[in-house]
């Protein structure tokens, strides 16, 4: 699944007002933590994940194989906070403009 540009914008407006739920310190991506971002897609769909600790290079690489690991789409990312988002197969909460 690939989003668009406007499916993009309407995401990062619904992450606005959200929290970092994960925080991923100098250990780095682990199973642990993939297994722990994979529970909060389950049950939140739209997820900020705080990275810190790595350089951008690293930090940028460590967040796409989070979200690739995961399943999950990888919205935006501003400094150190990202967002994923992944879709409920089951009751999704969020339903995308097309």
């Amino acid at each position: 699944m690939t989003l668009n540009d406007k499916q993009r914008r309407y995401l990062r407006g619904l992450a606005h007002p959200l929290k970092p739920v994960i925080l991923i310190g100098n250990a780095g991506v682990s199973e642990g933590v993939v297994a722990e971002t994979r529970r909060a897609l389950q049950d939140h769909e739209l997820i900020k994940v705080r990275m810190t600790g790595a350089e951008r290079e690293a930090r940028d690489a460590a967040l796409e194989n989070l979200a690739r690991d995961t399943g999950s789409l990888l919205v935006g990312r501003i400094g150190h906070v990202a967002t994923l988002y992944k879709k409920r197969a089951d009751l999704p909460k969020i339903v995308l403009p097309d």
